[in-house]
This record gives C-alpha cells, sequence and structure tokens, in this order.
C-alpha cells in the first residue's frame, strides 16, 4: 500500500494535481508525546519521537508542556494548554498526577515516551488493528491557497459523540539549552506542536463539512477523537 500511495503522489505531482492524502486510505496512528525542554529524562524520548517523526502511518507530535519551566529553564516551545491537555488524559484514567516523557498512542494507550520497546511494540498494535473502512473515513483536501476541506463520514454512526481538532506544527528546531536540568544539552526536537484548537463537536449522524484556514510553512493536522480524551478513531496531515 505504502509503494502504491507513492506512486499516485508521484503521479499527481507529474500532473499538477493535490497529492492524496494518507488518510483517504488508512488513518495514521496519532502519536502524543508530552515533553519538556527542562526534563533531564525527555531527550531519549524527543530522539525516538524524530524517529517516527516522517513516517508516513504515523503522526507524531510534540507538545511541550511548561510545568518543568520553574526548575532554571523555561521551555521555548511550552504551553499551559498543552499541560493541561495531558491533564485532561491522567484525569480521565482516574488519576491525579503526570510525568515527563510521556506519549499517549491512539488517544487511549499510555507509554513511558523513552521506553522504546514499550512504545514500538504498542505502536504495532495500533497499526495491525487499523481498518480502512472503519468507523470514521476522514479527508483533508487542499482548495487553493491556504484553504482546506474537512470532510469526515461516519458510516455505522458514532457510540459517543467526538471532537474535531485543528492542529499545527514545526518540522525541527534544534536548541541550546543554558540553564536546568539539561544545561548544556544541544537539542534536537521534531514536530513541535504551536498550536491546538477545536472546530467542535460532531454526532456522526451526518457527513461532517467544514473549511478551514491554514496560513504559513506549519504542517496541517485534524484529528477526530471522542470527547472526554477517548479514542483517537482518525487523524489526516498535510505538510
Amino acid at each position: 500500500m505504502q509503494l502504491a500511495l507513492r506512486f499516485r503522489v508521484a503521479l499527481c505531482a507529474m500532473l499538477g494535481l493535490a497529492s492524496p492524502v494518507m488518510a483517504q486510505q488508512e488513518s495514521p496512528v496519532l502519536v502524543e508525546l508530552f515533553t519538556s525542554q527542562g526534563c533531564a529524562a525527555c531527550p531519549p524520548a524527543d530522539a525516538l519521537l524524530d524517529r517516527l517523526a516522517d513516517r508516513d502511518d504515523v503522526i507524531a507530535l510534540a507538545l511541550h508542556v511548561d510545568y518543568w519551566d520553574y526548575i532554571g529553564w523555561a521551555d521555548s516551545f511550552g504551553k499551559s494548554q498543552f499541560s493541561d491537555r495531558q491533564k485532561g488524559y491522567a484525569r480521565a484514567r482516574g488519576r491525579a498526577s503526570v510525568y515527563t516523557p510521556q506519549m499517549i498512542i491512539g488517544g487511549m494507550d499510555e507509554v513511558k515516551g523513552s521506553a522504546e520497546r514499550s512504545v514500538m511494540g504498542t505502536l504495532d498494535e495500533h497499526l495491525s488493528r487499523r481498518n480502512p473502512h472503519g468507523a470514521v473515513r476522514l479527508r483533508l483536501t487542499p482548495e487553493g491557497d491556504d484553504q482546506f476541506e474537512i470532510e469526515a463520514v461516519a458510516h455505522d454512526g458514532l457510540r459517543y459523540a467526538v471532537d474535531v481538532h485543528v492542529v499545527r506544527y514545526i518540522d525541527s528546531e534544534r536548541v541550546d539549552i543554558h540553564g536546568g536540568e539539561n544545561n548544556g544539552r544541544s537539542v534536537l526536537y521534531r514536530n513541535i506542536v504551536t498550536s491546538w484548537r477545536s472546530l467542535g463537536a460532531w454526532d456522526g449522524s451526518s457527513t461532517f463539512r467544514q473549511r478551514v484556514t491554514a496560513e504559513g510553512d506549519e504542517a496541517l493536522v485534524i484529528v477526530i477523537q471522542e470527547q472526554g480524551h477517548g479514542a483517537v478513531l482518525a487523524a489526516a496531515r498535510h505538510r
């Protein structure tokens, strides 16, 4: 399937057509890494995310939290919004605390972000369960400069209402850290989330269609996730 998709992408480029989006065939697995420049245990997880960042079957995102800023280095990408998202996952699972590095895979499974064997094993399980005719089919189509149309269909309806999210990220940036636990280190960060916003709820009873504007060079990701920090049913990306 990967070779076929690459052939279609190349053919579309030759003909001057918009490239097909991976989620039209099989939705990639969403991987969220909660990390911090001020966390001594995080660089191995950041390096693992780097390895996942360019895969077509995975959308790997780095969400930098801000709760480690007090120990001597303020994360240049950190946002309280991302800390709150991680805390939301914890509450949904009945836990009162959070930690870094943590990966959430498919909105469901949490793994220590630096535990490569556990991360890859859990990711493989999610990849093996992907179904191109699953609960939600999601399409993200370029519509001229900075415009994209989102189309989602729930063929058999939905068990629970879902939220439709729009995420933007920058591909990479190297940071020289001059304080805190990683003082003196130079770390390459990948797929750094800069914004995460909701387009609202969808009950799946009819086709979801909405056009969004995505100015600039940052990648665009659409995430459809069960409310209450539940399962990610579909994700699509344009980069």
